[in-house]
């Protein structure tokens, strides 16, 4: 436990140099259906998931549709639970979530060169890596996607070998995960073998934001506060990173994660308060206010990661 709130006081220290990318506003949103072998021993069961680009002037956003759908939904849970409970002196909240989604966004600034992928594991952490450069070969050979008229470019990128599908009559140089640098947006891409496929499945304009109002709570109702959930009174289509995070290291981020798999319970605590809030652990039964934090088994079995190491 206390080595675990060192780890995270001296990454908390980080927060205060913040971040100069500039942000922007998404004009275009595109959904992509993501599909990824992980386990080559069940080749019949890839993970699914959808996924959303947000396109901007200047930047780009990546990250997974179905967890916004899964935290609004959840979010939603909780403000009926805190309803059902008013007045009854004890808050027991309890929400489940069965579907595994993904925590990770990738953050492209163009103009400046910069490319950060941001993870949460309680705490938002951000970690700038090289900007994805691919030696894409452009083919004449062409395919109608979603009524738009697209041309075939093959490139090489992170140990497998991609065939991407891009389209100039949309005015973005951007795509799915780390897939850019084409003259146009990448709206399919697929490796040799088909066990990572961004399938392009719509697009659609981005529509002005209206910020939700809260209604007020009871008195000596408790403010609840989402801790690993984003905001829901954020605006989606701003491409930032976020102004709370933590900047770190891969190094130091894996030593995090190994941290929470050996103790989730304490990551918990010693995350919360670092960030000035309590919390207080549910007993085994679950009985009385609280809250618990549960890690069942090993996760799943990746023999088949996103990224390959480059065979020499």
């Amino acid at each position: 436990m206390k080595k675990i709130t060192t780890i995270l006081a001296i990454l908390m220290l980080a927060i205060q140099f913040g971040w100069a990318q500039k942000s922007d506003t998404a004009k275009l949103i595109v959904h992509y259906k993501f599909s990824h072998l992980r386990d080559t021993t069940q080749k019949d069961k890839p993970y699914t998931e959808n996924m959303v680009l947000f396109l901007g002037q200047t930047a780009s956003a990546y990250k997974s549709y179905d967890r916004k759908l899964q935290q609004e939904m959840m979010q939603q849970q909780v403000a009926q639970q805190m309803a059902d409970q008013k007045g009854s002196g004890r808050l027991n909240i309890n929400v489940q979530s069965r579907t595994p989604t993904t925590s990770t966004e990738y953050f492209q600034f163009a103009a400046e060169g910069k490319f950060i992928r941001k993870e949460r594991l309680i705490t938002p952490y951000l970690i700038e890596e090289p900007m994805p450069v691919i030696n894409w070969k452009i083919s004449t050979d062409t395919m109608t996607i979603g009524s738009m008229h697209c041309q075939k470019a093959t490139g090489h990128f992170k140990g497998r070998d991609y065939t991407a599908w891009f389209t100039t009559e949309v005015p973005f140089h951007a795509g799915p995960w780390k897939l850019s640098g084409l003259p146009g947006l990448i709206v399919e891409a697929y490796d040799t073998n088909k066990e990572v496929v961004f399938k392009f499945d719509n697009m659609e304009e981005a529509k002005p934001f209206v910020k939700g109002t809260e209604a007020p709570a009871a008195p000596g109702t408790p403010k609840l506060v989402m801790f690993g959930m984003e905001n829901a009174n954020t605006d989606p289509n701003v491409i930032a990173v976020p102004t709370d995070a933590v900047k770190t290291t891969e190094k130091e981020f894996k030593n995090l994660q190994e941290a929470m798999r050996k103790d989730p319970n304490a990551f918990v605590q010693s995350a919360m308060a670092g960030s000035g809030a309590s919390f207080k652990s549910a007993p085994d039964g679950g009985s009385g206010g609280g809250m618990r934090i549960q890690v069942k088994g090993d996760g799943p079995v990746i023999n088949n990661p996103l990224e390959l190491p480059e065979k020499k």
